[in-house]
């Protein structure tokens, strides 16, 4: 005699959750490339390479041509370095909450995210502020940017680089805006990573321009 057969309602069978089993874990894939690495992940490191030659071309500059003005103001003249090193610290601090956010969202804390993420930008923003006063202040000690050698490779090294801080303030609340908005997610995590690649290579390049410029004057 035959048997009917057995038909098990999937969609009727509680979730694990309820069954007291936790959740499978998130897994965050990235489209695969020979390398090992996300596309765009890799793209940001091929640019932060080329910027890299970029800022060695000015630092090189800057270091060849200090000692050749022919008139001042000059560096040592010039510049307070216990108010520098305040900025430097600010900047310094920055990348501690730039991780902080990176875990945050990794964990799908997003509102922690938020808030450090917030927190970085607020410190770029102070970085920022003080460059200006300084800017301003050697302005009206005299030295501009067609003063002499020394103020041109001066102002063009250190604006290019506050124009990356810049950049990043902007990135990095544009990422808030989005999460705001529920449009980043534990998932979009690389998004934050990336950033946050920008924002060390920022750090790190201030790290040496002020040893380089700031420290040994001379």
């Amino acid at each position: 005699m035959a048997h009917a057969p057995v038909v098990v309602d999937v969609a009727a069978s509680p979730p694990l959750e309820a069954l007291g089993a936790p959740p499978p874990p998130l897994v965050l894939e990235h489209p695969h490339t020979s390398t090992g690495l996300d596309s765009r992940k890799l793209l940001m490191w091929a640019f932060l390479a080329s910027d890299c030659m970029f800022f060695g071309m000015l630092i090189a500059t800057y270091m060849v041509y200090k000692n050749r003005s022919l008139d001042g103001p000059l560096p040592r003249e010039t510049f307070d370095v216990p108010y520098t090193s305040v900025s430097a610290f600010v900047l310094l601090l920055s990348s501690l909450t730039m991780v902080l956010a990176l875990a945050a969202i990794q964990h799908g804390h997003e509102r922690r995210m938020r808030v450090w993420l917030s927190a970085t930008a607020l410190l770029g923003c102070v970085f920022l502020g003080g460059q200006f006063y300084e800017f301003t202040t050697f302005y009206k000690d005299g030295l501009t940017l067609s003063r002499n050698l020394f103020g041109s490779t001066f102002f063009t090294l250190t604006g290019f680089h506050g124009t990356h801080v810049f950049i990043g303030v902007f990135w990095l609340l544009s990422l808030v805006a989005q999460s705001v908005r529920g449009r980043l997610h534990q998932e979009h995590s690389l998004w934050v990573e990336i950033a946050g690649l920008y924002w060390h290579f920022v750090d790190i390049v201030w790290i040496l321009i002020f040893t380089l410029v700031y420290l040994i004057p001379d």
